[in-house]
This record gives structure tokens, sequence and C-alpha cells, in this order.
């Protein structure tokens, strides 16, 4: 059956829903690639630029949330210099999920980096990140990336692999 097609009757409204959601989906994709694109590429003015101007983030390092551009700015800079060698940055298990207006996504990150000493230092990160369509174009407003940890030990738990 076509999208739009209810057993064989053409529904226009639920054509343009799906096809429109297929293109947000699209849409959102092109924006996680870039953001990929982007850190990989050190390239912090060109993450800064998918953010919304009031972006709230709850990042795994260091504080225990960045509100707004220059705060979190000020924090990818300072990750970007932790690790003067190439970085890593891979996506897997992306879900997206679109309506209207806003869109989340979620995926698994094999991130880190490589330090001055040359070894690799990487870990499996959990990622939700949510955008809002802002002045026409879509905006990361809000992410979380975390680890699991072992409420026992008090520590984060870094060797797991999906």
């Amino acid at each position: 059956m076509f999208p739009g097609t209810t057993k064989g009757v053409f529904n226009k409204k639920l054509w343009r829903i799906t096809m429109n959601t297929q293109a947000t989906e699209t849409e959102i994709q092109a924006l996680i690639d870039t953001y990929r694109q982007a850190v990989m590429a050190k390239d912090v003015e060109k993450v800064m630029a998918l953010y919304a101007d009031d972006i709230v983030s709850f990042d795994a390092i260091q504080a225990l949330q960045f509100k707004g551009k220059v705060a979190y700015r000020a924090h990818w800079q300072a990750c970007m210099e932790m690790c003067p060698g190439p970085h890593k940055f891979d996506f897997h298990q992306v879900k997206i999920n679109v309506a209207d207006s806003i869109a989340f996504a979620h995926w698994l990150a094999y991130c880190g980096g490589t330090n001055d000493k040359g070894e690799e230092q990487a870990c499996w990160m959990r990622v939700t990140a949510c955008y809002q369509r802002v002045a026409g174009q879509w905006k990361i407003v809000h992410e979380h990336w975390s680890a699991p940890f072992d409420p026992m030990a008090g520590t984060a738990i870094f060797d797991l692999q999906p």
C-alpha cells in the first residue's frame, strides 16, 4: 500500500502528513550528520550554528547543565582542546521522531579522542537530542549525553558496548 492510502482509498491528509514526516526525518538526519562532521573537524563555530540560542544541555562532562550558547561554546572549545589528536564520534542506532515543529532523536555514540600522548580515550554514551523549528530552520534546543553508572561504586561504566 502507498502512503496516504487506506484499503485502497487515497487519503490526501494522511499522504501529506506521511510525506511531511519523511521530509522532516531527512532534514533531522542531515542535521545530525552535519553535527557529527563538524565535531570530527573540530569546527566549534559549525557545531554552535546548529544550536538554538537558548540551548539547554545536560552534557556528560563537567557541569550539571549548560544554558545558552555562550556557556556551551566555552564547554565545546574546552572539549576540543582536551584531545589534540583525531576525534572519535560514531553514531549507531539513530532513531528520529517528528511532529509538526518539534522532533527528537536518540542514538548510541562512540565518542572520544586521542590525547597528547597518542592514546585513544573513548567510550560509548547515550544521547538524546530535541529539535525545534526556529525561524524556519531546525535547531537543537536540548541535548542529553550520559553514561550508565554503578550506584554501588559511584562510578560511570565506560566499558559497555551495544
